[in-house]
């Protein structure tokens, strides 16, 4: 498993989708999640260091986990399987046991940032050469040639 971490959130030009951008801590490895916008929502929320009045569903959940005496270790982005990318987050129970409860990557990359637990992503993920996959240095070109007007249907809170 590769140490990642959310390098932000974009909106994906010909369909307004939002994606969450994962980097590798160490080296150049890139991937991109197309989410949805209640879930990028919450994101930007975390990045942002927005305070909310009241707690947030992801908020709940990790005051549920801590009501518990448990702990998130971490969150892992494991499968590709028709498209949909699988994870689960990783828990740690009172007695120290490891519990693994399958999640949406976006749902467990909300809970990983409001615990500063780490993301974990399967180095074959990384390794997949699809066709259809974007090329990491598209990727980088596209970041980097990015405008201010370029977000004018931005993620609003």
């Amino acid at each position: 498993m590769v140490e990642m971490e959310v390098q932000g959130i974009t909106l994906d030009p010909t369909t307004n989708m939002p994606i969450v951008i994962l980097k590798s801590k160490e080296g150049a490895k890139i991937l991109p999640i197309w989410i949805g916008i209640f879930e990028a929502n919450s994101i930007a929320t975390v990045l942002e260091n927005v305070q909310t009045p009241r707690p947030m569903t992801y908020d709940l959940m990790v005051n549920l986990i801590d009501s518990l005496s448990a702990k998130v270790d971490s969150i892992k982005i494991h499968t590709l399987q028709d498209n949909t990318y699988y994870a689960s987050v990783v828990i740690i129970d009172r007695n120290g046991t490891k519990i693994e409860i399958d999640s949406r990557p976006s749902d467990a990359i909300n809970v990983a940032l409001r615990t500063e637990s780490p993301i974990y992503v399967s180095q074959q993920l990384l390794e997949i050469d699809n066709e259809e996959k974007i090329d990491e240095e598209d990727i980088k070109e596209w970041l980097e040639s990015l405008k201010p007007e370029d977000f004018e249907k931005n993620i609003e809170f």
